[in-house]
């Protein structure tokens, strides 16, 4: 049997040319040049690697993908379409989101964009997630839209969604003196309404919603409108002291009247009635916001701060009315609602 592998002490083999048959030359020629190492194999191992390397990281952004998804998806059950009340003979909506291990707490969430809302089953389940997951039990509030109804009406009917959740707060399982309440831009001014203006309800009035408070405990939303008599540089401002411009129906100014404009202006102006009583609030809002600008929460913060309320404003650099990563702030209101909600320890 031949030995391919020579030992000590043997000859070397003779080489074999990578363009021969294989078989060693005959004669005594000159001793042919030893046969050249495969350059591609470096190659392959680099390009295996490369592979590997992406394969792994594709299979590291899927779980993260994966984790994503099931934050943002918490076990939950939902009840649609509680009756809270009547608006131009339309029922008016919540939604009770209950999570699977509740706090005892419960956060309202203004539905509104521009002063419209949709109906039971609406709300975006990833936006409630963060307070899901800290065991508060949701709300979804829903109303009628403008300009069928008007943002004055709608006021008043958030006030009405407040109380009737306040009254049913043991159905609920939460506590009815440790209520939150969120929203952003239209959803946000809405809130900012009942931080500023909630109130006890009428001892004497026949139905036992109106007979309870529409105050709440704390508050965290995104880029509200304060003060609709100075606009500033929103792109609703017409630039005569007048109401925005896409909203004037909404806001009984069809046709304008600057007169009667300056009191209803004012009286939907959440801007006009801070005082020391406010509720803790948490305000998210972008630099780049033509539509709100951020000048709107900025001078709500120092009015509060002129009288000892508690007003902290984040400002998202380069945002807009919105921004990708909103659903990590979500985060942070559900610190916000824990630190001002929770029983103190």
């Amino acid at each position: 049997m031949t030995n391919d592998h020579p030992t000590d002490g043997d000859p070397d083999p003779p080489a074999v040319s990578p363009f021969s048959s294989g078989h060693a030359p005959v004669g005594d020629g000159p001793t042919p040049a030893p046969p050249r190492r495969r350059q591609g194999r470096p190659v392959l191992r680099v390009l295996t690697w490369l592979l590997l390397g992406l394969l792994g990281l594709a299979a590291l952004a899927g779980l993260v993908v994966a984790a994503a998804w099931a934050y943002y998806h918490p076990a939950s059950t939902v009840e649609r379409g509680v009756v809270y009340g009547t608006r131009h003979g339309a029922p008016l909506h919540f939604d009770v989101v209950r999570p699977s291990s509740p706090n005892g707490l419960g956060i309202v969430y203004f539905t509104s964009g521009g002063w419209r809302s949709g109906g039971p089953g609406d709300s975006n389940p990833i936006v409630l997630a963060p307070l899901l997951r800290r065991g508060y039990t949701v709300f979804p509030v829903y109303h009628v839209s403008q300009p069928r109804a008007t943002i004055r009406e709608i006021v008043a009917d958030s006030h009405r969604a407040v109380r009737f959740i306040r009254a049913h707060a043991g159905e609920y399982g939460i506590d009815p003196q440790r209520i939150g309440v969120t929203g952003g831009s239209a959803g946000g001014h809405l809130a900012l309404m009942i931080a500023t203006q909630g109130a006890p309800g009428d001892p004497a009035a026949d139905d036992p919603v109106d007979r309870q408070s529409s105050a709440v405990q704390a508050v965290a939303i995104f880029y509200p409108v304060t003060d609709f008599l100075d606009l500033g540089d929103s792109t609703e401002n017409p630039g005569d002291g007048g109401p925005p411009k896409s909203f004037r129906a909404a806001l009984e100014q069809e046709p304008v009247d600057l007169e009667r404009w300056r009191v209803t202006g004012r009286e939907l102006s959440p801007l006009f009635f801070v005082s020391p009583a406010l509720p803790p609030i948490l305000i998210y809002h972008g630099d780049a916001d033509t539509l709100v600008p951020l000048d709107q929460s900025q001078r709500f913060g120092a009015r509060a701060g002129e009288v000892g309320a508690v007003v902290e404003l984040v400002v998202h650099r380069g945002g807009g009315h919105g921004w990708p990563t909103m659903l990590f702030d979500l985060v942070h209101f559900g610190r916000w609602f824990d630190r001002h909600l929770r029983p103190s320890r």
